[in-house]
């Protein structure tokens, strides 16, 4: 696993420290299974006991144990030294495999890192209604709450007339949606998270009204070319992409010639920040 940097969040339980590691690359966290494995198994050496089970499971064929990186992590004595990590779902397995009182609290620290709903996938409308109820309870207005709603819904529609033609994998969506949005505010989505000081959050989340309605914009007006012209295959879609997303631009363009400032800001709506620790290396 490669990455520029990392960065270290210490999450208590009973006074004992899971570090966790974002990769802002893969934008995933990497849980300590060390430290995990210790408040679990209440073992004084949580390594030994990890070293047990870890033989245990790739006896078991389980992949959890394929998939664990090492980075190196600061240790209680201040030094930084290779330890084994997972990502949120072979953390979860891992806790299935060792019983413990202790699995309930981590278990509910690890479903809100992840934001994982199971109960929305059985009624999506649970999951419409926690987050407009989420979007008031953080200070949105209404009209903006509807505004990110009904973006959500063209979002999908979007998605559907790419696959029409022919476009049909996650990362190739995540290709098209950067080109329309490199074309209006010069950064991919990555970019423009990292400029508002954003890891797993929402960018649309962390937009203002106007910054929303032209990322709005770029996509409807890519939807519709699409739709219009129906581009086969990748390439295809990626010039019109570009070509949607310049429509945003153009709006963008004469509306900070009006204003005679810049509309794209690094603001969020987090109140908090986070800190990255240049101290952490990975291997």
């Amino acid at each position: 696993m490669k990455q520029d940097k990392t960065y270290l969040i210490n999450k208590i339980f009973n006074n004992e420290n899971i570090r966790t590691v974002w990769d802002k690359e893969s934008e995933k966290y990497y849980i300590s299974v060390v430290d995990v494995v210790g408040i679990l198994s209440e073992s004084k050496d949580g390594r030994k006991y990890w070293n047990k089970l870890k033989q245990r499971i790739k006896e078991e064929g389980n992949e959890t144990v394929t998939n664990c990186h090492q980075l190196k992590l600061k240790a209680r004595d201040g030094k930084y030294r290779l330890t084994d990590v997972v990502d949120i779902e072979g953390m979860f397995r891992i806790i299935e495999s060792i019983p413990s009182k202790n699995a309930e609290p981590i278990k509910q620290w690890l479903a809100k890192l992840g934001s994982e709903r199971i109960d929305e996938v059985f009624d999506p409308s649970i999951g419409i209604q926690r987050l407009i109820d989420l979007y008031r309870s953080k200070g949105y207005d209404e009209a903006w709450i509807s505004k990110r709603i009904k973006g959500i819904q063209q979002r999908k529609s979007l998605t559907d007339v790419w696959k029409e033609n022919g476009v049909t994998e996650s990362y190739e969506y995540s290709i098209l949606t950067n080109e329309i949005y490199k074309s209006w505010s010069g950064m991919t989505a990555k970019e423009y998270k990292q400029f508002k000081g954003l890891r797993k959050e929402s960018l649309r989340d962390n937009m203002d009204s106007i910054e929303v309605t032209l990322a709005d914009l770029g996509e409807e007006a890519t939807k519709r070319l699409a739709a219009k012209q129906k581009p086969q295959g990748l390439d295809s879609n990626i010039k019109v992409a570009k070509i949607g997303g310049n429509v945003a631009k153009v709006a963008r363009d004469e509306l900070e010639k009006q204003l005679g400032e810049t509309i794209i800001s690094n603001n969020n709506y987090l109140n908090y920040q986070y800190k990255d620790s240049n101290l952490i290396e990975n291997k």
